[in-house]
């Protein structure tokens, strides 16, 4: 797969139709927030529901009669891939229920569509915001394959946090796609992989990948270490999976104080591929938990000079702007160099003004300072 940037080129007179395909259960407090938000842009809506029992089907029909039932069977690849069947237009887009596209990815999808035919484009990828901070700002964006050419006749792999398996060349666009959670978290993903690895089923690499990301997020450390080092005696050539593995692990022996080991999974990202600023701020951080806080300063201020890498895939926005300029400030409140402090504060105030990490270090620099003058 070659992923390059896209370019606009001439208008084409047949503009490309693209059916939307959803996969759905129970989603009645957001099916509408999000079929309002792509309904006029799509040609065809496919919506395929695997056992509501709320009103998803009768908000569904206010935009589609092309509803389709299907049995859930624990393998949300498996209904994504009955979803893209029903599918009859040049191009196929989807989206989870929790999605929205905001209004200036909803005028660049429409321009895209001139382009789709003339590009021959097989596949298009669109920022993917995941998360968010108090303040609304994206804290974890994924790059994700959201376009695709129907005759190519992609597949979805993957049991849980599917992906859709691509070849070719992969257009990367600026179209942001926001997923907006409304649902509490539930335990129905690590159940589906327990449930599969109970049963001896072989699991993907990405399953792999994924099974460990669920033990971590349920605390589940010493599990999480041993799945994602699973992963990585894997033969994958997937880089950006590899360095997201290996941070996973670095997060791992921090929770265990193993700073160590934590360090030493940081420095293998660099084997793979040039320094990232999620990578930085990790070694900046076990630094400071070291109290060897030049060595911490010497990272962070590496992170701050780092670009997002137009091959990166998983994105921790805040390594890129906030985070290392608010740890800056606390290393160099630290050492007492408060002029240092503020400048480091300040410039974290450009991306988060509101933030009570600002506002909580410009009391503690005010308190600081008046201390000194006493």
């Amino acid at each position: 797969m070659k992923i390059v940037p896209y370019e606009a080129g001439e208008d084409n007179m047949s503009m490309a139709t693209i059916s939307l395909c959803m996969i759905v259960r129970d989603e009645e407090e957001v099916l509408d927030r999000c079929l309002v938000s792509i309904a006029d842009l799509v040609d065809e809506i496919i919506i395929v529901d695997t056992g509501s029992t709320d009103k998803t089907k009768e908000i569904a029909k206010k935009y589609t009669d092309k509803i389709f039932d299907f049995e859930w069977v624990d393998d949300f690849s498996a209904a994504r891939n009955f979803s893209f069947s029903k599918a009859t237009s040049d191009y196929i887009m989807w989206l989870d229920a929790d999605d929205i596209v905001p209004e200036e990815s909803r005028k660049r999808i429409l321009k895209l569509k001139d382009k789709l035919i003339p590009h021959s484009m097989e596949c298009v990828m669109m920022e993917y915001e995941y998360s968010y901070d108090e303040e609304g700002n994206p804290t974890f964006t994924h790059r994700r394959e959201r376009i695709v050419k129907r005759e190519r006749n992609f597949k979805w792999s993957g049991l849980v946090h599917e992906i859709l398996d691509v070849t070719g060349v992969v257009f990367v666009t600026n179209i942001v796609i926001k997923h907006l959670k409304t649902k509490p978290n539930t335990d129905r993903n690590i159940k589906i992989y327990e449930k599969a690895i109970e049963e001896g089923k072989d699991l993907t690499a990405r399953d792999v990948l994924h099974y460990a990301n669920e033990c971590f997020d349920h605390k589940k450390h010493r599990e999480a270490l041993e799945w994602y080092q699973k992963f990585l005696k894997e033969d994958s050539e997937n880089v950006d999976e590899r360095i997201y593995a290996y941070l996973k692990l670095v997060d791992c022996y921090i929770h265990f104080q193993q700073y160590d080991q934590a360090l030493a999974y940081c420095l293998y990202t660099f084997q793979l591929n040039t320094p990232r600023a999620e990578v930085c701020c990790r070694l900046g951080y076990i630094y400071e938990f070291k109290k060897e806080i030049e060595k911490a300063i010497s990272w962070y201020k590496i992170a701050t000079v780092i670009d997002i890498s137009e091959q990166s895939v998983y994105v921790q926005q805040p390594c890129y702007t906030w985070l290392p300029h608010i740890q800056l400030c606390a290393c160099y409140m630290s050492l007492g160099n408060l002029e240092k402090a503020k400048k480091h504060n300040d410039m974290a105030a450009k991306y988060i003004p509101n933030s009570s990490y600002v506002t909580n270090n410009e009391k503690m620099i005010d308190e600081m300072k008046s201390k000194i003058e006493e």
